[in-house]
């Protein structure tokens, strides 16, 4: 069967194909349809997903445009391919997502080498949203939060104090017992205990001298230039799901990322 032409509806149910734009390339629209599934909870985080001759014949379109789409699902973290085995959606368990989203990297050595970070709960309230915290995960002012603060320290050197914004409709029961007491990422906490997976954020940094509060939580001097990094981190449909802001300490560790 000759492949469907770009602007074809695919044969999809109509509220599928009506989200899909015409005019996209049609690995595109393959890869959209795919990530449908995956807001909506079809494939769960860990789930085999079905074959790429499965997918194929499900959409009515080549094995090898299936294939791209899922290449660049594959490239955003989103799938994780296992020889031999297939194609599985991602977990923030998964040690090539595990920390995605942190971008300091120690001046000597690797991160893996550096080992895990050291965490330190400093309080978990459940409050009213501020106005810029409410705006932001686009929710109204007043709206119930979760309030988190936390140290990290790597080889027992406290480097990067957070400060973590959460809805609190999406985090009922989350204490900070359960943040101190789990071994794992935060993330990947939030992905088997709360059904909210982070795959994507945006990121605005800063240089910023450390006042009272933050020199006495990183054991810096009072005006120790740190980083400041504030975080939104977004869910498959694109809803904003964490406000995180940090302050880094950069003497001996700096902020990584990879353009292009």
């Amino acid at each position: 069967m000759p492949e469907s032409n770009p602007t074809a509806d695919l044969s999809l149910p109509t509220d599928e194909a009506s989200v899909t734009p015409a005019f996209s390339p049609l690995y595109q629209q393959i890869k959209s349809l795919i990530l449908q599934s995956l807001q909506a909870g079809q494939w769960k985080p860990g789930d085999l997903i079905p074959s790429e001759i499965e997918l194929a014949g499900r959409y009515r379109v080549s094995q090898g445009t299936v294939r791209k789409a899922i290449d660049e699902l594959a490239s955003e973290n989103l799938v994780v391919r296992r020889q031999g085995k297939g194609t599985f959606v991602a977990t923030h368990a998964e040690q090539q997502v595990q920390y995605r989203f942190l971008r300091l990297m120690p001046d000597r050595g690797s991160a893996a080498s550096e080992g895990p970070a050291q965490r330190s709960i400093i309080d978990c309230k459940r409050q009213r949203a501020p106005a810029d915290v409410a705006r932001t995960l686009a929710l109204r002012t007043g709206d119930p939060v979760l309030q988190v603060r936390r140290v990290l320290a790597f080889r027992g050197v406290p480097t990067i104090l957070e400060e973590l914004w959460l809805p609190g409709s999406a985090f009922k029961g989350l204490t900070a017992e359960r943040l101190a007491t789990h071994e794992g990422a935060m993330y990947a906490l939030f992905e088997t205990e709360f059904g909210v997976r982070m795959v994507r954020a945006d990121e605005k940094l800063r240089a910023v001298a450390a006042d009272t509060a933050a020199a006495e939580k990183l054991q810096v001097p009072a005006g120790t230039p740190l980083l400041s990094v504030e975080r939104v981190a977004h869910t498959y449909q694109d809803i904003p799901m964490e406000l995180r802001r940090g302050f880094y300490r950069t003497d001996s560790h700096h902020y990584r990322n990879s353009l292009g």
